[in-house]
């Protein structure tokens, strides 16, 4: 079915038709609906390129992804994914994936905003004063960051979660549990979600008159190894906590084995908390002992960015707003008061 025949057989005219389908703002919600459903019902798709001429836009998403030897794909970036694919294939949307050298991630940029090959971009894993931020707002495409990047002086849109609450919160708990010496193994604290996430823990212990110490922070990438040899090296340190926070399920995989290695139990001996990024394949009530967790779907925050570049592309998103979601903590059986 082309064009001229879903027109004819809705009684509209090509123009409504095609702005109903290209999201323009002032077509109503209830032709663009009616639109949406006849168009998914009859199997109709726009010609991209005649889509490009109408429009001006290619109805491409984009994304600058460092690749080599020092960068690994996680679980995470791939559940975000498909969050995000799984909105853009809904509204006719794709997305554009171009691959960078890790220090050359800005001549990448310019060069997809001056190719015109993408209408938006997003930009993950900032940090601070994050320079990508400052570049995208310069050249004046549209776009949205996955999480903060803090000291930038301007503001601009981001989709984020809660995380220094979060973490205040879990340990918080921890504390009312009567431990003092707590545990925090996190992520990269050059990015912010980590700085974040350390900042909600000292400032839990803070209000009970406690401190992170040094000894008992480690910072390295989420993957289960790392997540195992740091839980080795707290447990068996001069000063071992007696509760641990893990920035990921897929740490407290590793956190978990650590301590069973170590004749230990949870939560016997180390009450264990981990933030769920809500994968499918690894649920945290399925963990030997039933992990307590801070929670929140990452698959849900990729839907939702590519909902929010979806509505910029289509003018009903103009202004640079931030939106914060909050986390659920849920207990279970990996936490008890701390030992006498």
């Amino acid at each position: 079915m082309n064009l001229k025949q879903l027109s004819d057989m809705l009684d509209l005219s090509q123009t409504t038709v095609s702005r109903a389908l290209n999201g323009y703002p002032e077509v109503n919600e209830d032709t663009r609906r009616r639109v949406a459903d006849a168009a998914k019902r009859h199997g109709y798709r726009p010609n991209p390129s005649a889509r490009r001429l109408a429009t001006g836009k290619a109805g491409m998403i984009g994304y600058v992804m460092p690749t080599g030897a020092a960068v690994d794909i996680d679980p995470h970036f791939v559940e975000f994914l498909s969050g995000l694919g799984d909105y853009a294939r809904g509204h006719e949307l794709d997305l554009v994936l171009s691959p960078t050298a890790a220090d050359e991630e800005e001549t990448t940029y310019r060069r997809v905003v001056a190719n015109k090959q993408v209408d938006a971009v997003y930009v993950s894993s900032p940090r601070p004063a994050d320079r990508r931020v400052t570049l995208l707002n310069q050249l004046g495409i549209p776009f949205i960051v996955h999480g903060r990047s803090e000291g930038l002086g301007f503001d601009y849109p981001f989709m984020d979660i809660d995380n220094e609450a979060a973490f205040h919160d879990a340990a918080r708990l921890l504390i009312q549990l009567g431990h003092a010496k707590v545990g925090l193994i996190n992520g990269d604290i050059g990015q912010t979600f980590a700085i974040f996430r350390e900042r909600g823990v000292r400032r839990a212990l803070a209000a009970s008159g406690l401190t992170l110490a040094a000894e008992r922070v480690r910072s390295v990438a989420m993957t289960e190894e790392n997540g195992f040899r740091a839980s080795m090296s707290l447990l068996q340190g001069n000063a071992p906590p007696t509760a641990i926070l893990c920035s990921s399920l897929i740490m407290a995989l590793g956190a978990v084995r650590a301590i069973r290695d170590l004749g230990l139990t949870i939560p016997g001996d180390v009450s264990l908390i981990a933030h769920d990024d809500v994968f499918p394949w690894l649920k945290p009530e399925n963990f030997s002992v039933p992990l307590t967790t801070t929670r929140s779907s990452i698959r849900a925050a990729g839907s939702r960015i590519a909902e929010r570049l979806a509505a910029k592309l289509s003018g009903l998103e103009t202004e640079p707003r931030g939106e914060v979601w909050p986390v659920d903590l849920v207990v279970r059986g990996s936490i008890a008061g701390a030992k006498t």
